[in-house]
């Protein structure tokens, strides 16, 4: 890993102010959690990612693609190599007709709010979901009854060979928090979606009801990753863990929600490793009383 050739080149094919060095990752994580990654790079178009991931590649630099680290934590020691966040400057999106083209750096609230200024419905349920298109793409995110798969038409992806590559729906393999692209080096680029037409106040209604229940029950006031485990066949793991008796339950400043036992919440610098430490406690504990094996629906990346 030659870091110092590789800045090199990435300053004389990336604008300087895209290339961020030792750049905290609390400060890209919706955790507010993490070490310092030695190289990150803020790309605005295809181009420039394919440029990133050759020059890292060139130079046998590790990296990471993120979006906006909505579902990811990052270990205390940091990310060695470089990361490619797809983000700001890479969420431009246009409307035409039932069709919504974007790209995968978008927020889905934004994109959300998107739909319903062009009285489009379908994408209501993404409104409070954190995180942008292309994670949402590769999980096939979903709340409230609907999933990101019901809207896609074709998502166009950059495959480790450096291809673009476009899949349709069917072909994403779509499937409960899953596609695809999970576990594999292809890189969501662009998503088109289509929509029915719909209603106005009726989409804004809907939004507005959907908040409503959020802050009701999801602990919006501190930092989190979301749900922090995938939903076991039958069962629900906020209901499993608070039925284990670990609603409250802290590691450090990492802490199980009381309002909803299926958040783990940061009560303010609190550590990768409490985290990592009161997940385990947690799949421990849950596994003696029910018998059930929880897996983490969030990323966890990072020097060990």
């Amino acid at each position: 890993m030659d870091l110092e050739k590789g800045l090199l080149d990435l300053r004389a094919n990336i604008p300087e102010e895209q290339i961020l060095l030792n750049e905290s990752m609390k400060k890209h994580t919706s955790f507010r959690i993490g070490g310092p990654a030695d190289i990150m790079v803020v790309p605005h178009d295809t181009e420039q990612v394919k440029t990133a991931i050759e020059i890292f590649k060139a130079h046998n630099i590790p990296y990471f693609i993120m979006g906006r680290g909505s579902n990811l934590l990052v270990r205390d020691k940091g990310i060695r190599g470089g990361v490619i966040k797809l983000a700001d400057g890479f969420s431009k999106a246009k409307v035409t007709d039932r069709q919504i083209q974007a790209q995968a750096g978008i927020l889905l609230s934004s994109l959300s709010n998107l739909a319903l200024r062009a009285e489009l419905t379908g994408l209501e349920f993404a409104s409070g979901i954190p995180g942008t298109l292309g994670g949402a793409v590769a999980m096939n995110a979903g709340a409230y009854g609907g999933e990101i798969k019901d809207v896609i038409e074709k998502v166009i992806v950059l495959d480790e060979n450096q291809k673009v590559l476009s899949f349709t729906n069917s072909e994403m393999n779509f499937g409960y928090r899953k596609s695809i692209v999970q576990n594999t080096k292809m890189i969501v680029l662009e998503v088109y979606m289509t929509l029915e037409k719909g209603n106005y106040q009726e989409s804004k209604e809907k939004i507005k009801e959907l908040t409503k229940r959020r802050r009701e029950k999801q602990p919006l006031n501190y930092p989190s990753a979301g749900s922090t485990f995938k939903r076991p066949v039958g069962y629900y793991a906020g209901k499993l863990i608070q039925d284990s008796g670990l609603k409250g339950m802290r590691v450090g400043n990492a802490q199980i929600s009381e309002l909803h036992s299926g958040f783990i919440i940061n009560m303010g610098d609190a550590t990768a490793e409490d985290v990592i430490k009161l997940i385990e406690k947690v799949k421990t504990r849950v596994y003696d009383r029910f018998g059930v094996n929880l897996e983490p629906e969030l990323k966890i990346i990072g020097e060990e």
